[in-house]
């Protein structure tokens, strides 16, 4: 099941999450995740605006800027964008669902 954040914003509900496609939208973005230590400023913003994508992808950045500004326990909330955000790629790299499909492959070095 995918991991999701739900809040309600000036009589808007909201669900907040990633599928493999946002997370592509987001890289396509500039997201990095290895650069949230050394510029937080611009990835964490970024971040919690990519998880707008996969259902409400037509939200204004305005509002989701907002809605950022407003928002409680940031901190606690990051790490849990985090846990979604590598949710699809954790998924994508998981061999057990793939069981049946599974090519054999060999390195020449």
């Amino acid at each position: 099941m995918a991991k999701e954040i739900k809040f309600t914003y000036d009589g808007v509900e909201y669900t907040l999450g990633f599928t493999r496609r946002t997370v592509q939208m987001l890289e396509d973005q500039g997201f990095d995740s290895s650069k949230i230590g050394s510029m937080p400023a611009t990835m964490i913003p970024l971040l919690f605006e990519g998880a707008f994508k996969a259902h409400h992808r037509w939200t204004k950045p305005e509002v989701i800027q907002k809605i950022f500004e407003s928002i409680g326990n940031k901190e606690v909330l990051m790490e849990k964008l985090a846990e979604m955000y590598y949710e699809p790629i954790n998924a994508m790299m998981d061999e057990e669902s793939d069981a049946e499909k599974k090519v054999e492959w060999t390195a020449s070095w």
